[in-house]
C-alpha cells in the first residue's frame, strides 16, 4: 500500500516519495526547462496555474474537468521541456510529462497538495524526483547489462513481426549514431558482436549493451507511434 504523499512508479518497481514541502519550494520555471529560486514567491497565488489548481482542489473528485484540462495545457509543455533537457530523449520526456501531470491532478483532486497555489513548484519537484528515479533505474539496468552481456540471447530473426516499416525507419533515424550503427551492422549486415566491435572500436560486451539499449528505444518509439495512430 502506498501512503499519501508518495506514488508507485512503473510496474511497481520503485516508489517516489513526494515531500509535503514540494508545494513550498519558491521556484521560477523558465521556458527552456530550467528552474531558479525566486526572491519573492508572494505573487504566485494570483497566477493562472494557482487559480486553476485551487478550483480543482475545491471541486468534488473529478468535478473540475475544464480546469484540469486548462492546467494540463499550461504545465505539460514545461514538463516536457524539462524532460528533454534532463533526459535527452523525446520519448522519455513524453512519459515524464504524462506521469507528472497525472500525479499532480490526482493529488489536487485528493486534497493532498497543501498549498494548491504553489502547484508549479509541486510539479517541478515531482519532475526532479522522477528524473532522479529514472536515472537510478537506468544505471542499475546498465550495470546488469554490463555484468551479464555475454549471456544475453539474440532474438530469432526468422520470426518476423508485422511492422510499420516507415515508422521503424523514422525511429531508427532518431537513435544516437552509435546505437544506429550497432543495430544496422548487427541486423542488416548480420555481423556478430565481435565483428561489430572491431568496426566501431568497441568490445563485444559493449556492443551487446548498446544493441540491447538501442532495441529498447526503437521498440518504445515504434509502440508510441502505434498508440498515437490507433
Amino acid at each position: 500500500m502506498v501512503e499519501p504523499g508518495c506514488v508507485a512508479s512503473g510496474a511497481g518497481v520503485t516508489a517516489i516519495f513526494l515531500s509535503r514541502a514540494l508545494g513550498r519550494w519558491p521556484y521560477a520555471w523558465h521556458v527552456d526547462g530550467t528552474a531558479t529560486l525566486t526572491a519573492n514567491d508572494a505573487t504566485l497565488g494570483d497566477s493562472p496555474e494557482a487559480q486553476l489548481a485551487r478550483a480543482i482542489a475545491a471541486a468534488p473528485d473529478g468535478g473540475a474537468r475544464d480546469a484540469e484540462a486548462r492546467l494540463y495545457r499550461l504545465l505539460a509543455p514545461r514538463v516536457r521541456r524539462y524532460g528533454q533537457r534532463h533526459l535527452r530523449d523525446d520519448h522519455a520526456a513524453d512519459d515524464l510529462m504524462q506521469h507528472v501531470m497525472a500525479l499532480a491532478i490526482e493529488k489536487l483532486r485528493a486534497g493532498q497538495v497543501d498549498e494548491p497555489e504553489r502547484i508549479v513548484s509541486f510539479v517541478l519537484g515531482a519532475c526532479r524526483l522522477t528524473v532522479i528515479d529514472l536515472r537510478r533505474g537506468q544505471q542499475r539496468r546498465d550495470e546488469l547489462l554490463q555484468r551479464h552481456a555475454d549471456e544475453l540471447p539474440l532474438a530469432d530473426l526468422h520470426i518476423a513481426p508485422r511492422l510499420d516499416h516507415l515508422r521503424v525507419a523514422h525511429c531508427l533515424e532518431r537513435l544516437a549514431e552509435r546505437e544506429r550503427a550497432v543495430l544496422i551492422l548487427s541486423f542488416y549486415d548480420e555481423q556478430p558482436a565481435d565483428a561489430v566491435g572491431r568496426s566501431l572500436g568497441l568490445s563485444a560486451g559493449n556492443v551487446r549493451v548498446i544493441r540491447h539499449r538501442g532495441l529498447d528505444k526503437l521498440r518504445r518509439c515504434v509502440d508510441a507511434g502505434a498508440r498515437r495512430s490507433a
